[in-house]
């Protein structure tokens, strides 16, 4: 009788284990190979420019090539020189490395966060020529992944006589330019206001 009952455990246990197996093994294969499989598709097929990175050519352009491209429209990049505006500060590795993604995890009372952001907002407040309590925070203030593509419409907006005279330009002639680069919020409530950094700068050297 012993025998008996501990052969059939086991191969109640075997059923078992044979049945998680499988079970296992379907799962793997639809939420880890098919669907992804099928999702990578669709992004293809239905929305190639996204899923291909969001890449921007020189001429501000969308496009799919990595050997046209000069830049993605999700990922912020360091823009130097009066002539440009700028993005937000960046935390990643030196700055907008894409290998290091990340903000500086300095808790928003650290004494050297709290002295980066005074000396940011003064730095920014000269080159620009305005007074330091008219700097917007996300223009001293890195973002979490320190790769933020986007800037306030306040902080583009302080930048704009800086750049036009720079290039040459009226100051209503790159306001407009900030205006027709603005998005509003998704669907009317989320999130705020932004400016692409790069598409804005890319369509400034197309105009200038």
């Amino acid at each position: 009788m012993a025998t008996t009952t501990v052969a059939s455990d086991l191969a109640t246990l075997t059923r078992h284990s044979m049945a998680g197996l499988r079970m296992l093994l379907a799962f793997t294969l639809v939420t880890g190979l098919a669907y992804p499989l099928a999702m990578t598709a669709v992004g293809q097929v239905a929305f190639p420019w996204q899923a291909g990175g969001s890449l921007v050519q020189s001429d501000g352009a969308r496009t799919t090539s990595r050997d046209e491209a000069v830049g993605s429209a999700l990922i912020a990049q360091g823009f130097k020189g009066a002539e440009y505006f700028h993005p937000r500060p960046s935390a990643a590795g030196d700055g907008y490395d894409t290998l290091a993604s990340g903000g500086s995890n300095l808790g928003p009372l650290n004494p050297d966060l709290v002295a980066s952001i005074e000396e940011r907002k003064a730095a920014v407040a000269e080159e620009n020529g305005v007074a330091p309590a008219d700097v917007p925070a996300d223009a001293v203030t890195a973002s979490g992944s320190g790769l933020d593509p986007d800037i306030s419409p306040e902080y583009a907006a302080i930048q704009v006589a800086r750049v036009a005279q720079a290039r040459g330009l009226s100051d209503a002639d790159v306001a407009d330019l900030v205006a027709r680069h603005t998005v509003g919020r998704d669907l009317g409530v989320l999130g705020e206001p932004r400016v692409n950094v790069l598409e804005l700068n890319l369509a400034l050297d197309a105009a200038n």
